[in-house]
């Protein structure tokens, strides 16, 4: 787990369950696949959780529980938002629904704590939530985590009854999918509206191309909706030596909607990619270098009616039409 993570919507990552595979093209330069075949390979929680391949390490499919990670939400006393499995995903198909219970057992007896659960397996997320027994399930794991280990105090046994009189799903718990285009917005958005959770939220980053979340949720009517609204929107370009642009009208189509329906939005960043029209102080104009080396270089990138430059992340920064947008659910 590591606290002070850089990613900024979150304030620490949480990896009790480590390894995914590909499945959509928002997964071709995941950051957390490259990691695991790279700098992390040799670490108990990564090794031969990828494969080399010509375009650099790919995720294998297998996935671990990392017991010594389990538990350190507990110890953390300073209340924090928690991203789940920054590095894997909770509802992976190969993910047995008793490591699920037991990972929501411990968001359940850390009431301080708020946790950002993101999937792009939204079926398999509605499933679970749709068992009467998994309420059950996950307050029985509570208990045995409360009983097993000596160092949880009585609170913990007292937040352990308490949340077994308390409604299902947990209130410290957000449930997000990850969407990069409008197929996945199609596909994703109805399962998470079906599936009952504390606050929806969507992320889409990298986002790949325009989306409407209005028809993401008719995408598929014959899904029962139980609450036709999302909480938040995050939206992002791509980063990366291989990152792929984003067009600024994309990201501006998902602001006016939240604005539009009161929806918090948070721009977490233009990626590597800056829109040329809106290159502004000296050292992002600086980093542009020379318009037939970039196009060549793969440096500059020409949409129809838009240049982006590929600036470096840091440069590009998170300003979308000079403003910076830091939107959040309010609990």
């Amino acid at each position: 787990m590591a606290d002070n993570t850089q990613i900024e919507w979150t304030d620490a990552t949480w990896n009790p369950i480590t390894g995914c595979s590909v499945t959509s093209p928002g997964c071709t330069n995941c950051y957390a696949m490259q990691l695991a075949g790279t700098r992390l390979k040799h670490a108990p929680s990564r090794k031969g959780l990828t494969q080399p391949s010509k375009a650099g390490p790919v995720w294998t499919g297998e996935v671990r529980f990392n017991e010594h990670e389990l538990l350190k939400p507990l110890r953390w006393k300073r209340p924090r938002m928690i991203f789940v499995c920054a590095h894997g995903d909770l509802f992976h198909e190969s993910v047995p629904d008793e490591w699920i219970d037991r990972v929501f057992a411990v968001m359940a007896l850390s009431p301080q704590h708020t946790f950002q659960v993101l999937t792009k397996r939204s079926a398999r997320m509605r499933e679970y939530f749709g068992h009467e027994d998994r309420h059950r399930a996950v307050m029985v794991m509570m208990l045995l985590t409360a009983a097993k280990d000596l160092w949880l105090d009585t609170m913990a046994l007292n937040v352990a009854a308490l949340r077994i009189a308390n409604p299902w799903p947990l209130p410290n718990v957000w449930l997000g999918v990850s969407v990069e285009d409008q197929q996945r917005a199609d596909e994703r958005i109805p399962d998470l509206l079906a599936t009952p959770a504390a606050v929806r939220w969507i992320s889409a980053e990298p986002l790949l191309g325009p989306i409407s979340i209005i028809d993401a949720m008719w995408a598929r009517d014959h899904i029962v909706v139980l609450d036709e609204t999302l909480d938040w929107v995050v939206a992002g370009g791509e980063s990366g030596s291989k990152a792929r642009p984003m067009h600024p009208d994309w990201a501006r189509c998902l602001r006016d909607q939240c604005a539009a329906a009161a929806v918090p939005f948070f721009f977490k960043q233009w990626g590597e990619y800056h829109p040329a029209d809106q290159l502004k102080n000296a050292d992002q104009i600086a980093a542009m270098g020379e318009m037939g080396t970039a196009l060549r270089s793969g440096a500059a990138h020409s949409f129809e009616d838009q240049w982006t430059w590929k600036i470096g992340k840091k440069r590009a920064g998170r300003l979308l039409d000079g403003v910076e947008h830091n939107g959040m659910p309010v609990q």
